[in-house]
């Protein structure tokens, strides 16, 4: 078995690498036997909101963080000697003592969110992250999440972008591995970002309508996951086995035996 070191050093690489690091969401053990056992896939990443919805609860820091990290353990058994990396929200009120929990559970990297929390908060969480991982001794890829775009409302754009920055920088200074940007960004922004923060950076979700694979590979971003979108396409095509069952249907012809 690869050792939790060489899994961080792994992970680490595979967000510097030039090559587009691509992370489609796992939330439980079989959705991530699935995906590790895809040609292709070089890591597994959880969805925070995908986790808690498989267990019956809101997004948001509704699932006790004790079920939430005994689900990341199930998913890190599944996914072999692949690195994977948590969502845990902005760190259930202990981003420290969450990182501390998420290593002893074999995750080697993890997005941290600030929810746009005053900066100095915001920097101080991402601090105590690092220092959790350090203290385990631990090479983890932090991933600092902004949610500026996410709550954007109706600030003006160029301000929104401006706020990204600052906080990209500050997370970054403060010890984080990359910066996650989610929300439905445009190439310009996403060019600016990269220019301002460094190449292979700045992370991005994919979602309908944001920009092509290709594009975020020529701009520098680092790496581009899914979030609980890999789970509402698979919500999806269960919904819609089940219309066709009650429409007097049955199977797909293009079902697969993969449990």
């Amino acid at each position: 078995m690869t050792s939790i070191a060489e899994k961080a050093a792994r992970l680490q690489e595979l967000h510097a690498a030039p090559e587009l690091l691509l992370l489609v969401n796992v939330w439980d053990a079989i959705t991530a036997k699935v995906v590790a056992e895809t040609p292709g896939t070089t890591a597994l990443a959880t969805p925070s909101h995908g986790i808690a919805a498989s267990r019956g609860y809101p997004d948001g820091e509704r699932i006790p963080r004790d079920e939430m990290i005994a689900e990341v353990a199930l998913i890190v058994r599944a996914a072999g000697d692949l690195p994977v990396t948590a969502d845990l929200e902005a760190g259930y009120g202990d981003p420290g003592g969450t990182i501390a929990r998420a290593i002893e559970a074999g995750a080697v990297g993890a997005n941290l969110e600030d929810q746009l929390k005053p900066l100095a908060e915001s920097v101080q969480a991402v601090e105590s992250a690092v220092a959790a991982a350090e203290s385990a001794g631990v090479d983890f890829v932090l991933n600092a999440r902004t949610d500026a775009f996410l709550k954007a409302a109706d600030r003006d754009p160029e301000e929104v972008l401006a706020d990204a920055i600052s906080r990209g920088r500050a997370y970054l200074d403060a010890g984080a591995s990359n910066f996650f940007v989610p929300g439905k960004l445009d190439t310009d922004q996403v060019s600016r970002l990269v220019d301002a923060l460094g190449d292979r950076k700045v992370n991005l979700i994919g979602i309908p309508g944001s920009i092509p694979l290709a594009t975020a590979q020529e701009l520098g971003v680092s790496r581009v996951s899914y979030g609980p979108w890999s789970q509402n396409v698979a919500l999806t095509a269960l919904a819609e086995l089940t219309e066709d069952v009650h429409n007097g249907g049955g199977l797909p012809a293009n079902a697969r035996k993969l449990n």
